[in-house]
């Protein structure tokens, strides 16, 4: 069991119930909400798969990170990229991969994270071009990657409008 994503809560007899830890569960739900965004889709040149998706999320959690890195609580910071990080273990999980293939899967998409992460360190002082391949780098299936670039860049504006504690509280509606 993953300590870190449970949270005992009361003791009842000689029986603990176990609770999960909600903390960063409104963080979590609202990247997936905003991954399953239709529009994102529509340049897509063929049936969406499961990497198509994992890549959009990890797209947006990149930038999620990026703009709240600069004023937020590294610690808080690190427990939210574990937590979903955990989060997508478990969504593998269920899809029925045995542990050994988890393992390799979850190395893989933690190299594709941090790949991102150092692709878009600087991407306001990118020019459109290079944010173009950078997301195109990541989303080959996807056809108007310029629509893409504005999607992200004002998604990267929304986020630096609120604060970490509008998004632990809340499901968004972007």
């Amino acid at each position: 069991m993953l300590r870190e994503q449970f949270t005992k809560t009361k003791k009842i007899g000689k029986i603990n119930k176990i609770f999960m830890n909600t903390k960063y569960t409104n963080i979590y739900n609202n990247l997936i909400k905003l991954t399953t965004n239709k529009f994102l889709y529509k340049s897509l040149d063929k049936q969406d798969t499961f990497n198509d998706r994992l890549n959009l999320f990890l797209i947006h959690f990149a930038f999620f990170l990026k703009v709240f890195k600069k004023t937020e609580n590294e610690k808080k910071l690190q427990e939210i990229y574990d937590f979903n990080f955990r989060q997508l273990e478990l969504s593998i999980r269920e899809i029925g991969y045995g542990d050994q293939s988890i393992n390799k899967k979850m190395k893989d998409y933690i190299n594709v994270f941090h790949a991102i992460v150092s692709e878009i360190h600087f991407w306001d002082d990118l020019d459109n071009n290079r944010k173009e391949a950078i997301i195109s780098k990541f989303l080959q299936n996807f056809t108007n990657i310029k629509e893409l670039v504005v999607y992200f860049e004002e998604f990267k504006d929304n986020l630096s409008k609120k604060t970490l504690n509008f998004f632990l509280k809340s499901v968004s509606n972007q």
